[in-house]
């Protein structure tokens, strides 16, 4: 039996290019006999982290939504793939606040040892994604028996379905593969 794989496509337009970054690492993975789950944050509801703490005591968010089920599906996970959108040189903001309301996993016995980052941009620039694996390291630098395994940068693209034919995607499918 393969890893458990969780893939996150933050990207609140249906079908984008980091979605397709995702689908992409999610067929490798799968080829590779891992089982794997997608979540997309689309049709979720998550609300904002309130800074109660109630979390570190209990490992659940008090607000019981959307986000507070995606963090139990990290918690059990061996692998976990975010997928978004670059906007601003940073992860969008659900991203963020997503990872905000993971914190009932801070202190728990989470499974996720690999953590992956996949991100498109119009902006062709390499160093466009700094940001999103800054903020994703900060995360990540609070579970320590996990690290950034990878990380995929798809840029120069902007309207749906731009990302076709990029060699990104390539490249996501074979990290993917790799897991």
């Amino acid at each position: 039996m393969g890893k458990k794989v969780l893939v996150i496509s933050t990207s609140l337009r249906k079908g984008g290019n980091s979605e397709t970054l995702a689908d992409a690492f999610l067929h490798g993975a799968q080829e590779a006999g891992h089982q794997v789950e997608k979540i997309c944050l689309q049709d979720k509801t998550i609300g904002f982290c309130k800074g109660c703490l109630a979390c570190l005591d209990s490992h659940r968010c008090v607000i019981r939504d959307d986000a507070d089920v995606i963090a139990q599906k990290m918690r059990a996970a061996d692998v976990l793939v975010f997928a978004t959108p670059i906007y601003y040189y940073e992860m969008c903001g659900q991203m963020k606040t997503l990872l905000d309301r993971a914190n009932p996993l801070y202190g728990s016995d989470y499974r996720f040892r690999e953590v992956y980052l996949l991100a498109a941009a119009a902006e062709t620039e390499e160093t466009a994604i700094e940001g999103a694996v800054k903020g994703l390291t900060g995360w990540i630098s609070c579970f320590s028996r996990c690290r950034l395994a990878g990380t995929v940068f798809g840029g120069g693209v902007d309207a749906v379905g731009a990302i076709k034919g990029h060699p990104a995607i390539e490249k996501a499918y074979q990290m993917g593969k790799a897991v």
